[in-house]
């Protein structure tokens, strides 16, 4: 499956990973303000989610008074995006594109560009990785900042028997939801299944399982990446964000 279409048919189902959406999204929002503050200041105001998704970081940095520009490769996901940002009275520009060709397609500078949730690593090597962050960079205003998170895979065990990432159970809509995925590794790579099991009241189960690929790069080889995009002083922020973030900078 495709990654777009991956995300196409989680769209529906992506806000129950988190036990309150609502809550996440305000957290995350924070965390990443206080970042852009820290290592830009409080002048960096327009921002370009590269890899938005429902708009779990973009929504929450458009109700801090950010100016928000955003895309995904999932049209789903974008439409998603656009209906919460009209629900919440936010303005949200919002596109479908590839992170590979993200300034080809968006032809501006930001202060900030972000991707979040570890959407970097649904890019298979590191020649198409390198692809997207001088997108990046070139979409990156002069003085401005890109922040990427990522899952730290150095710090993780891939190898062995398939893996089982629970997420929990929620309820919604009448419905129960269980939510779990399954990694099967094959290094460098390792496959993804995302089961969403829905249980409607008086009625029997469905189960939707889809599948996506990732790359388990280190957190220092993306961190060499960036800097081979030309960005500079690039360095890892933990404990901040929920993943750790590699920060780097457009000086020129």
């Amino acid at each position: 499956m495709s990654t777009s279409a991956f995300y196409d048919s989680l769209t529906p189902y992506y806000h129950l990973i988190y036990p309150d959406w609502e809550v996440s999204m305000g957290r995350q929002g924070r965390a990443l303000d206080s970042i852009i503050r820290s290592e830009g200041g409080p002048h960096l105001r327009t921002v370009l989610d590269a890899a938005s998704g429902i708009g779990t970081q973009s929504l929450a940095l458009a109700t801090l008074g950010y100016d928000l520009t955003v895309s995904d490769i999932s049209p789903a996901a974008i439409e998603r995006a656009r209906r919460e940002a009209r629900e919440r009275g936010l303005s949200l520009q919002a596109s479908v594109a590839d992170m590979r060709h993200v300034y080809d397609h968006h032809h501006r500078t930001f202060d900030v560009v972000i991707s979040c949730d570890n959407s970097v690593p649904h890019l298979l090597s590191d020649a198409e990785i390198l692809a997207a962050l001088r997108q990046f960079y070139a979409c990156t205003s002069h003085g401005g900042i890109c922040l990427v998170s990522a899952r730290d895979y150095a710090a993780l065990d891939l190898t062995g028997p398939p893996q089982f990432q629970p997420y929990g159970i929620r309820e919604a809509a009448g419905s129960r939801y269980v939510l779990f995925q399954v990694w099967e590794s094959s290094p460098p790579l390792y496959d993804t299944t995302f089961y969403v099991i829905e249980h409607p009241a008086h009625a029997e189960p469905v189960v939707r399982a889809n599948r996506t690929t990732y790359y388990a790069i280190s957190l220092s080889r993306l961190a060499q990446l960036m800097e081979e995009a030309g960005f500079t002083d690039v360095r890892r922020i933990d404990d901040v964000f929920f993943q750790p973030l590699l920060v780097g900078r457009r000086l020129s």
